[in-house]
Formats: structure tokens, sequence, C-alpha cells
């Protein structure tokens, strides 16, 4: 019999990869998880980037994750994860004159704000909540578990008999498939309404006008159960905890250990090399990386068949994404729409919403489309530091712009390197034209394009969901059919994270997942600690 160094490595210390690791090792394998950087978190992950300030580096918001068992399974908060309500979680000042939309966990707080802006639309909100809140409550029990067509089929089915629309089956279908533009044209009728969702909606990837996304309009309905929620002291606070939590199970982080190659013999998982020339043996690998990276990079084309590495070769990256500018800030915005003298307010909470039409964000992503970074681009602000005083120094700030859209590879022969701080301050010019107040403000910032987000994250093209979040390439598709139930096509390796089932943000129902497939077949059936239900 080999005697093998650890049960199970994890390649990538991401929160997906960190997630696996957790569950394996309470299930009592021996795991070590292989860092390429000198912290763990991947796209989850805080660092100081900024003097004083504890800046984000990829994901901030944290949504998704609430709504599996995940912190309570692994003993986050036990392990130093604290988190801080961001209520309302959405804030969309208006630009044009006084007044604001604001999103909270309580229904009927959300349904008063937006009254004021259109009762229509108040009861419009009424009808899509009692729509598709059932309904995404089957499609997530899908996403927390390998992907399976009668799962999702069935949960689906499941909302329409809880809701009563098990009559308009076909109608459901409809909007299922269609574009989340159409259907939030087809809801609401105030400019303010429709900005909003088209923008929140346009956070998973697909654009407005894209067949087969209008779930990605209608998940939000899931935040009125979940909430949005930020960690004490950033973002990256949820893996630091993972990574303490995973260590007191009897699991090992290793940092500054980038992997070069995932060892195979005879269609066989051996463990890891690591750059540094180290050999780590272990019968099960569970890679976190990027789909293409694990395939084309670590594993090799030589064990590969021809294929199978064609299909990789041609998943659907896409073309960049989205880019960042964190600003470190004497004062916080003081929106026209809804005034605060830039002091903290409830809009400062959590997502401030800063596009002023839905054709505002189809104009910045036909910019995209050509090339070009959006001339005028939808931006979503956050301020965690007015619920957070330890992310800044005191009387400072921190002011997060996520915008859309912006490629990878830019028209023209435009490098990134040379147009980074000019198109930084498009984004900042639209933050300064919801709040003027923030001119002059600025301390100072950290940019983040789409090639830096591939350099430091090792995201290729800068896509933070790794490959595009399109319908042929979700659920059973995700990142391909024949590779999505997490088993690669060599004995012993899996994969997580992003690339796969259920797709990027701060979920963890990758790694959860990844988790239920290996126990399943290793000890032939999935682990549920301290009495989990899931």
């Amino acid at each position: 019999m080999t005697a093998y160094d650890y049960d199970a490595i994890i390649v990538g210390g991401g929160h997906n990869g960190l997630t696996c690791a957790g569950y394996l090792a309470r299930a009592g394998l021996r795991v070590l998880v292989c860092e390429r950087r000198e912290i763990v978190g991947g796209a989850v992950c805080t660092e100081e980037v900024i003097p004083g300030y504890k800046i984000d580096v990829g994901s901030s918001a944290h949504i998704m994750i609430h709504l599996t068992p995940i912190v309570r399974d692994l003993e986050l908060e036990r392990y130093g994860l604290e988190y801080i309500d961001m209520d309302p979680w959405g804030f969309h000042p208006l630009l044009d004159r006084p007044g604001a939309i604001a999103f909270y966990r309580d229904f009927n707080k959300t349904y008063s704000s937006i009254e004021k802006i259109s009762p229509r639309d108040a009861e419009a909100y009424q009808k899509f909540v009692d729509f598709w809140r059932p309904i995404n409550e089957g499609v997530f029990d899908a996403f927390l578990n390998p992907p399976s067509m009668l799962r999702l089929v069935g949960g689906v089915a499941k909302g329409q008999i809880k809701s009563g629309q098990l009559k308009n089956t076909l109608e459901t279908v409809r909007q299922l498939f269609s574009s989340y533009g159409q259907l939030i044209t087809e809801t609401f009728e105030s400019e303010p309404m429709r900005a909003s969702m088209t923008w929140l909606a346009a956070q998973s990837g697909p654009p407005p006008d894209e067949i087969g996304a209008g779930d990605f309009f209608g998940w939000h309905t899931m935040i009125h159960q979940s909430g949005a929620m930020h960690p004490r002291g950033g973002s990256g606070m949820l893996t630091q905890a993972m990574a303490r939590s995973l260590e007191a199970a009897g699991g090992v982080v290793q940092l500054d250990a980038p992997v070069r190659r995932i060892v195979i013999k005879s269609n066989q998982v051996e463990g890891v090399e690591l750059e540094s020339g180290e050999k780590i043996s272990a019968p099960l690998v569970i890679s976190n990386a990027h789909v293409v990276t694990t395939l084309l990079k670590l594993v090799g084309q030589e064990h590969l068949e021809p294929r199978l590495a064609e299909r990789v070769r041609k998943i659907r990256i896409g073309n960049g994404f989205g880019m960042t500018v964190r600003c470190a800030a004497d004062e916080l915005p003081d929106y026209t729409g809804a005034p605060s003298g830039g002091r903290p307010h409830e809009s400062h909470h959590g997502l401030q919403l800063l596009a002023p039409s839905m054709q505002y964000v189809r104009d910045a992503y036909a910019d995209f489309l050509r090339g070009e970074p959006s001339r005028d681009p939808a931006v979503i602000a956050m301020t965690f530091s007015a619920i957070d005083p330890v992310v800044a120094p005191p009387g400072k700030h921190t002011v997060f712009l996520w915008s859309q859209y912006f490629p990878y590879e830019l028209a023209g022969g435009k490098q990134w390197d040379n147009v980074r701080e000019g198109v930084a301050d498009t984004i900042m010019e639209v933050l300064y034209r919801y709040a003027p107040n923030m001119r002059g403000k600025i301390i100072d910032r950290f940019i983040q394009t789409p090639l830096d987000l591939e350099r430091r994250l090792a995201l290729p093209k800068g896509n933070v969901m790794h490959v595009e979040m399109s319908l042929d390439q979700m659920f059973m598709f995700r990142p391909l059919p024949e590779l999505a139930s997490y088993r690669m096509p060599i004995k012993g390796l899996y994969m997580t994270g992003a690339s796969m089932h259920p797709g990027g943000g701060v979920f963890g129902a990758s790694g959860y997942n990844a988790a239920k497939v290996v126990l399943k077949d290793v000890k032939g059936s999935w682990f549920r600690p301290f009495g989990s239900a899931a």
C-alpha cells in the first residue's frame, strides 16, 4: 500500500477550495491546501494595499453564502468571522431629481421605498416577489447539490405549486428563457426601478438582452430571505476564518506554494509538484483553479483525450467583464438625490447603484462590444467604513467602485497598462456626478483593470466568474456537460470553484457540492457535520 503524505490536496485557497477542504477535514481526511500567494482567499481577500486601509481586492458583498449551511457547519463565527448587516442592501439615488429607492431585507420597507417613486411599481414589486421567490427557493436547492436536470425542473415545479402558478407553466418557462431586460420592461414602468433592477441583474454577467438570463433578475427576491452582509474587517475575514477552522480540524494550509503540475501516472492522481520542485503525494486532488488552467496547464494535454482538450480550449471565458477603483477618502458620498452631508447614512450601508437608466447600462455594454472601455460606465459604490470603522483610520473612509463594462482585449492596439489611469478617471466622474462632494476628497486609489485582476487573482482575461454565466454554461453544462459532475476524467481528480456549478459570487456552493461528491466516492456517503440538515 502506498503511504501518501495527505489524503487530499486542494489546489488554491479561494473560498470554494477552503469550503471543500473544511468539509473533507471534518469527515476525517488529512487535507492540505496549497495557495500560490502569501495570503489565503483568492478573490475573497482583503489586503492593506493602501496603507492604513483594509481594501478588498476581490468580492465584497456577501449574499448567497447565507443561503447555505457553510458558516454554521464550519463554525466560522467561532474562528473570528463577524458579519455586519448591509441594510438596506441596495440603494439607488436618483440623478435628475430628489429621491431614492432603497432595497431592505424587510419586504414592507422596500415596498414603501418604491411606493414613493411609483405606487404602481410597488404593486408590481409585490407580484414580482410572489412569483419569483418560490421558484428560486427550488433553484437554490439545485444550487446546493451536484447539477441535475431532474432536481432543477423539480425545484422550479415545487416553486410553481407553492406560488399557485402551476397552471401557468408555459409563462414561467417563457420568463426563464427570456432576457432580464425584457422582463424588467414588462414588470416595471418607472425608469428608476428599471434602472436599478437592470444594474443589479447585470452583476451576474450576462447583458440585459441575452436570452435565457431571466432568472438573473428573479433571484434577487431571495435577498429578502438571506440579507446581504459585510464581514467586520473586510471581505477576506471570511476566508481567514475558513483557514483557521480548517487548521482546527487538522487540515494544513501552505502559503507561497504555487502548484507547477498535478502529478498523474496511469490516469491516476498521485499528488502535486510545487514550483519549488517539492512533490507532495495524495490519491485525491481537488483544483480550485480556473478550469482552463487546471486541465491545460496543471494536468496537461498529454493526459486528456484530444477531443476534450480542444473543447476545454473553446470554453467561453469572455473578454473581461468589469474593473474596480478602490479609494481611501476624507468623506462619504453625499448623493444629491438623498443628501447626507457626507456623514454615515443608510444610503452608505449597501450597494449604491449608480446607473440612471436601463439604456445607460445597454450603452455601456455596447462600448464593451466594440472593444472600448465604457465611456459612461455603470457603477456600484460600496462604503463599508460607514458600518465598519475597522477598515479605515478614524475620520477616514473607504469607497469601492465596481464598474462595467470593460474588455480585457482592447480595440485599436490599446494596452491596459497605458490607459488604466484615464479609464479609472471616467469611473470616478460617475461618482462625482451623483455625489459632487467627493471631488477633491480622494486620498489614494487602487485600480484593478481586467488585466490587473488576471495578474493578481489568476483570473484569465479578468473574468471574476471564471467562465461566462450564460445558459449554455450553467447547471449541467458548466463548464462542459462531461465535466459538470465535479469529477474530472482522471481518477482521483476533482474540480471546484467558480468554473463549476453553480458559478461565481461569494457562495461557497461549488466547494460544498464538490465535497459531497468526493466523500460519496471515498466514503460512500455525504458527511453531515453538526447535525446539518442540508
